[in-house]
């Protein structure tokens, strides 16, 4: 077992297969020719030494150790790799990690202090795409700079189980765009609001209200998807915009299917 285990030091992070999957754990000891480990979720194993081969228990790299903010960067790309590191994240309040070009957002269920004022806003509005710890308002800084100076269409595309935090991921996409908007005016901050803008932040606790149910998962569940669409002009600022209700219609056990219903545009 050298390659996990050498001159009796204890605390080895490695690996360990069981039952087909990939467990995060810890080396108590190994001697007697018994291996004893304890998994990250409490369960302590006893391998014999003689049976244990390099695919059931290895050496645990130093980027699943440490974590990582982009998990392309991973040197283990397994699935067990890839939740390890959005725990010890998550343990650490960083609920947003990329993987490339996507961000991966885990919900905290509570108030994260700072996470989204105004200061947040400010500070990822001034830095380029992967200067800054991943944020959503990171992904919303790009589209924004791409619209403005390179007059592209942009589309972000939010999914996840109910309770996942896509319709306030949602939400807070639209109040960075917003803030942008506001600011690429050049008004006072006491007129800076327009009616536009308004009516697009507060569309979505109306909308909520229409149709938002309690789950099992969920207490404030949408029960439909949306499609969202921004207008912007030349100089930056949100001009209009429309929202596309698809409702969700169970047609067999957890299965669902995707109706358009009605469109309101302003």
């Amino acid at each position: 077992l050298q390659h996990i285990y050498s001159e009796g030091e204890l605390g080895t992070r490695v690996w360990v297969r069981e039952k087909e999957q990939f467990l995060p754990a810890t080396v108590n000891s190994c001697g007697d020719g018994t291996l004893v480990v304890t998994t990250d979720y409490g369960e302590v194993l006893y391998l014999q030494q003689a049976e244990v081969t390099r695919e059931q228990v290895y050496a645990m790299h130093q980027t699943s150790i440490d974590g990582v903010e982009d998990m392309s960067a991973l040197a283990e790309l397994h699935e067990a790799a890839i939740m390890h590191n959005l725990y010890k994240r998550y343990q650490d309040d960083n609920i947003y990690t990329n993987i490339g070009s996507i961000l991966a957002a885990v919900n905290p269920y509570k108030q994260v202090p700072g996470l989204y004022d105004l200061d947040r806003v400010e500070l990822y509005s001034k830095h380029h795409l992967g200067e800054l710890p991943p944020h959503i308002f990171a992904v919303a800084n790009e589209c924004y700079r791409c619209i403005w100076k390179r007059h592209d269409n942009q589309c972000v595309l939010i999914s996840g189980e109910s309770g996942a935090g896509k319709t306030e991921s949602t939400k807070l996409l639209l109040q960075f765009l917003s803030v942008m908007s506001q600011n690429s005016a050049g008004t006072p901050p006491s007129e800076k609001t327009t009616r536009v803008e308004q009516a697009i932040v507060q569309s979505s606790p109306i909308m909520e209200a229409f149709g938002n149910a309690k789950t099992v998962y969920n207490n404030n569940s949408s029960r439909f998807g949306k499609f969202i669409q921004l207008h912007f002009s030349e100089s930056g600022n949100i001009q209009g915009g429309c929202v596309v209700d698809c409702i969700l219609i169970s047609v067999l056990p957890n299965k669902y299917i995707m109706n358009v219903d009605y469109k309101e545009q302003k």
